[in-house]
């Protein structure tokens, strides 16, 4: 049997190509039997078509019949789509120009090659009325091209109302169109969208997009952990649909109510001090309604504003259909997927004020400035621990429990408790005469340096806070509450020396150069060439440049609650925050999702790794966190015996779980818990191979010592 990957090298002369020819006749069979079993491309009676990305993943048999059909054309070519006839042996290259752009692209040009007799012929449909166009792009290509997902999910939502169904009437522009027109549906991109209509819109059931609720909304739950509810509170949800949230802080003793246009029309909104408006401006689909609602509940605010909104997520097209600048789901509700950064925008917009970002899509609103910046501030606050008494003082000891209250202070604040603070030590003052002189007798008992860490580190966060609050609207230090005034009076000697040392550090912030220095610095974290990966546990105790760099992010994007592991880019100025699941009990966690933040335009971008088969997987967890974080040597021990065995070897392989499952099995090892153990089904000759290569580097590292 001839190989045809041996034809290309006979093709110099007629005589050879002739003999090739009739070798294509005889073999004709063979390219129909691959085309046919091959597990890429679009296969239809009588053809097999393949992108032309995917060409190098072909039998070999198919790459080499054509580069046998390339021959016989007059000048190179960059055709969209290749063409394999299984009725006679011709091979078509097709040129579809918007492959990529146009959800159903026109046929450009087509050039036939007659393998059989060498002729080759061209038709050209450029200035065609009715074209022949495409339809299920997804199947000429490989799965892992790039737009692969979004081709497949239009074509599934197509599928779904019935749009392929008959597929010979829509082969062409023609009836393509009017297949679309017959459905009342309209393309945009590579999504279906219902026409906007003022005389017919559509009838959309907003009260389903209401949820039943087991347990509180992750918006009131969030506010309710970040301290913003008092026994004194009092709740209103606006919008509050099936009634779960009020319901829930009834039951923590929280006085409450709720109104919904469908559940609870007939319940009177009435203002309270903290207002949720929770998931409901992105289920009106018009805009309108959907600015007033958000009106209303500002107006009924006497505090505090909660706005959560449906966070568009990238690859996850929730809806069917587009209508006005949403979805229509399958359910027949709206969903308006905000981006992150553009629900900002419009809340700030709309209310004329700066929203700020607890959660991706959850905001707050306060109404009283002041609170708004302690409330900023609190989120760059520094964890602190008081620090243990060391020194056997006898009159420390004696007035230990008097003293207690003032090392608290001290601890939370870093400073001194000034003339207005001091009700709550008159004991202390009446005992020792001043505050500072009780501080002094503290100092004898504990170590001085922990006390001025915890100064450095309040330092530290005020510098951070005020440097970021530069990009918005920096607040006079009379919209402080007065126990931040006194912060920073007493750490910084003045407001205007505050501002002065946090715009020192703003002046590093785009020099990338800098930020690569300070994470190839970094006392803690993972570091990579391009980057440094830090536990959302040791962000506290980075260097201040490199807290202010992610705050970038987090101040108005806002740091997803269940990410746990923040990646610090310094090639290019972005932040990855990802979520490992598993991260404390699995020895090496899967990556389920990552949201990638740029800092030249606060655009956000999301990969979700949850249904991945070959997602992502962590090394060296114990460089991620700090030396006292519970599991760090836990984590330490695995990585020290891995590192032994030669796991950490190849960092290319083992990158993602299908290579490090291969690199455990090629060392002869498996993992119990956070332990390398050998593998039970393991070849004792192997074994041996692994064993003296582990000598080897042993001794290796031994002279080299």
């Amino acid at each position: 049997m001839l190989v045809l990957s041996n034809w290309v090298s006979i093709m110099d002369s007629l005589e050879q190509v002739a003999f090739a020819s009739e070798a294509i006749e005889q073999q004709f069979a063979e390219i129909v039997a691959c085309c046919n079993q091959s597990a890429i491309g679009k296969r239809l009676l009588g053809a097999f078509y393949i992108h032309i990305s995917a060409l190098p993943n072909l039998d070999p048999t198919l790459q080499s019949y054509e580069q046998l059909a390339r021959r016989y054309l007059p000048q190179p070519i960059a055709p969209t789509l290749i063409k394999f006839s299984t009725a006679q042996p011709k091979l078509s290259y097709l040129f579809y120009p918007n492959f990529e752009t146009d959800a159903h692209p026109a046929l450009q040009q087509s050039i036939q090659v007659d393998l059989s007799t060498g002729q080759v012929s061209s038709r050209d449909y450029q200035d065609a009325d009715n074209p022949p166009v495409l339809h299920r792009k997804e199947t000429f290509l490989l799965p892992s091209h790039p737009h692969h997902s979004k081709f497949a999910e239009l074509t599934r939502q197509q599928v779904s109302l019935g749009l392929l169904n008959n597929s010979r009437e829509i082969g062409t522009r023609f009836g393509w169109q009017q297949r679309l027109n017959a459905h009342q549906i309209e393309l945009h991109g590579h999504r279906l969208a219902c026409p906007l209509r003022a005389d017919r819109p559509p009838k959309i059931d907003r009260h389903k997009a209401a949820l039943v609720r087991t347990a509180l909304s992750k918006p009131v739950r969030l506010a309710l952990e970040a301290g913003l509810f008092t026994p004194e509170t009092t709740f209103f949800d606006y919008g509050c649909g099936q009634g779960g949230d009020v319901q829930r802080m009834a039951e923590q003793g929280f006085s409450g109510s709720g109104w919904d246009p469908h559940y609870q029309p007939d319940t009177p909104c009435v203002s309270a001090d903290v207002i949720n408006l929770g998931y409901v401006i992105n289920v009106i689909e018009n805009p309108a309604e959907r600015r007033e609602a958000l009106i209303k509940a500002w107006a009924l605010t006497q505090k505090v504003l909660i706005v959560a909104a449906q966070v568009l997520v990238e690859d996850r097209i929730r809806g069917t259909v587009i209508y006005g600048d949403g979805v229509i789901t399958r359910r027949n509700t709206f969903q308006k997927n905000y981006e992150q950064e553009e629900l900002k925008g419009y809340i700030d917009q709309v209310l004329r004020v700066d929203a700020i970002p607890i959660a991706l899509g959850i905001y707050l609103v306060f109404r009283d400035e002041a609170q708004a910046q302690s409330f900023r501030a609190s989120r760059f606050r520094s964890r602190t621990t008081t620090p243990r008494v060391k020194a056997s003082v006898r009159r420390f000891e004696e007035y230990q429990e008097l003293l207690a209250p003032l090392m608290a202070f001290v601890s939370d604040r870093g400073r001194l408790p000034i003339a207005e603070e001091t009700q709550n030590f008159a004991s202390i003052q009446t005992e020792f005469g001043t505050l500072r002189k009780a501080f002094h007798l503290i100092l004898q008992a504990t170590n001085v340096q922990e006390w001025d860490a915890i100064a450095d580190k309040r330092r530290q966060d005020l510098l951070v806070y005020l440097a970021l609050s530069h990009f918005s609207r920096r607040p006079k230090l009379r919209e402080f509450s007065s126990v931040v005034q006194n912060d920073i009076k007493a750490l910084f000697g003045g407001y205007q020396q505050a501002c002065t040392a946090s715009d020192l550090i703003l002046l590093s912030l785009g020099n990338l150069e800098i930020i690569g220095a300070r994470c190839q610095n970094s006392a803690v974290g993972k570091k990579l060439p391009n980057s440094l990966w830090v536990h959302v546990s040791a962000i506290e105790a980075l260097d201040p440049l490199l807290r202010l760099y992610e705050g970038c992010a987090s101040r108005t994007i806002g740091r997803p609650e269940e990410a746990n592991v923040i990646k610090f880019h310094f090639r290019q100025p972005k932040i990855s925050y990802q979520v490992y699941p598993d991260f404390d009990a699995d020895p090496h966690p899967a990556l389920d999702t990552s949201m990638q933040v740029d800092l030249r335009d606060l655009h956000v971008s999301y990969r979700d790794y949850d249904h991945s088969d070959n997602p992502p997987v962590l090394h060296q967890k114990d460089l991620l966190v700090m030396t006292d974080y519970p599991l760090h040597e836990k984590f330490a021990k695995l990585s020290r015996q891995e590192a032994d065995w030669g796991l950490l070897d190849d960092w290319k392989q083992i990158g993602d779980r299908r290579g490090w499952q291969k690199c455990l099995e090629d060392h002869c090892a498996e993992l119990k818990g956070h332990r390398v153990v050998w593998r039970k089904d393991a070849d004792l000759y192997r074994v041996k191979l692994v064993q003296a290569a582990r000598r080897q580097k042993t001794e290796k590292v031994q002279d080299s010592d």
